[in-house]
């Protein structure tokens, strides 16, 4: 009862006036009519009114839904069955239980391969091991390219020498650096003085002009021997470290190959049941696979080698020729003949001050 009231209410009219205050409500005789009436027939949705306009707005502007055609709201129970809602659940829990054995799948299989990556290591690591122990003592075997192994060594002790050549070259020019560093500041004590000193005016502004020469044709040389040293430090520190690491990989790979050789080696003079023929298959394959690597590497070191060779004399012959050129120039006090060396080997000079950093780099 207390809800059919509640219904009647809220499709019930209050009128509100120009200023928003509410107008006279009905007496108490019409509401009491107006609760029995509810109480016997209850609410008619056909009956509710719509009002429109603003809150000044008359009884003209409420329009009676009992006059609008068309159908009624009305409840279908057969919409429920089309679209069953307890599947949807149903449907979310086998989805996330479906992720949940994927995302365990994947994580079981990272870890079996990381497993199996380091079993491998693990495998190769004592196999390599007990070669290299075997080889020290004198116990095992091991393949030897006599022509590659000199060849190896050739360059070791080459790439040494040229190490000293390059030490002594940065020496060179730091010494000779401080010493056109010397006549520079010599030749303005000497230009000063020949300005202070009249009776001497003559002898000190001879000195002066021949430091500022011999500073002037030793920057040319400077230039010269930094083009030397930077040339030696690209051949030792680059091409022929280059070929050096080449030949670490190719020593790791014998090393290996030997180890699989010794293996497979062993199984080969055991039994020779199911499972000894399975491990001698399997020995054999990882021999043939460091054999192949083997041989490979083994070509590419002979091919390094051979290129490093004629580079090197290139390299070397273009080197040496410009230094002898430019140290006996600038000691013959030959400055034509020195600049026309720099230009003979594409030497260019830095302008002084290029190595001082800007004052922007040491703010």
């Amino acid at each position: 009862m207390t809800d059919n009231i509640l219904s009647k209410a809220a499709t019930m009219e209050i009128p509100i006036n120009s200023n928003g205050d509410t107008g006279t409500l009905p007496e108490d005789d019409s509401l009491e009519q107006d609760l029995q009436q509810v109480m016997v027939s209850g609410p008619n949705l056909n009956e509710t009114s719509i009002v429109s306009g603003g809150y000044g707005g008359t009884a003209e502007g409420i329009i009676s839904t009992s006059s609008i055609k068309g159908p009624a709201v009305r409840y279908n129970a057969e919409f429920n069955k089309r679209i069953p809602v307890t599947g949807l659940g149903s449907n979310m829990h086998h989805s996330s239980s479906s992720s949940s054995v994927t995302a365990e799948e994947t994580t079981h299989g990272v870890a079996v391969e990381k497993l199996e990556t380091v079993k491998k290591w693990g495998i190769n690591t004592y196999k390599c091991t007990k070669q290299m122990i075997s080889e020290r003592f004198g116990r095992g075997s091991r393949t030897v390219d006599l022509e590659l192994e000199a060849q190896i060594e050739v360059l070791r002790d080459t790439k040494r020498k040229y190490e000293n050549v390059l030490r002594l070259a940065r020496a060179l020019t730091n010494h000779f650096y401080n010493m056109v560093q010397t006549q520079h500041a010599l030749g303005d004590t000497f230009a000063d003085l020949s300005q202070k000193s009249p009776e001497l005016r003559d002898e000190f502004g001879y000195n002066a002009e021949t430091q500022k020469l011999l500073c002037k044709n030793g920057e040319t040389l400077l230039g010269a021997i930094n083009f030397f040293v930077s040339s030696i430090n690209t051949l030792v520190n680059k091409t022929m470290e280059d070929t050096l690491m080449t030949i670490k990989l190719y020593e790791n790979a014998r090393l290996e190959f030997d180890a699989y050789r010794s293996d497979l080696e062993e199984l080969s003079l055991g039994p020779r049941d199911a499972v000894a023929m399975a491990r001698i298959d399997a020995a054999q394959q990882q021999y043939q696979i460091q054999k192949d690597k083997y041989e490979r590497l083994r070509s590419d070191v002979t091919i390094k080698l051979k290129f490093l060779e004629e580079n090197k004399v290139k390299v070397m012959h273009k080197q040496l020729l410009l230094f002898h050129n430019a140290i006996s120039a600038y000691f013959a006090g030959n400055q034509q003949q020195l600049e026309q060396t720099l230009k003979q080997f594409n030497v260019k000079l830095r302008p002084p001050g290029a190595d001082k950093p800007s004052w922007l780099e040491e703010q």
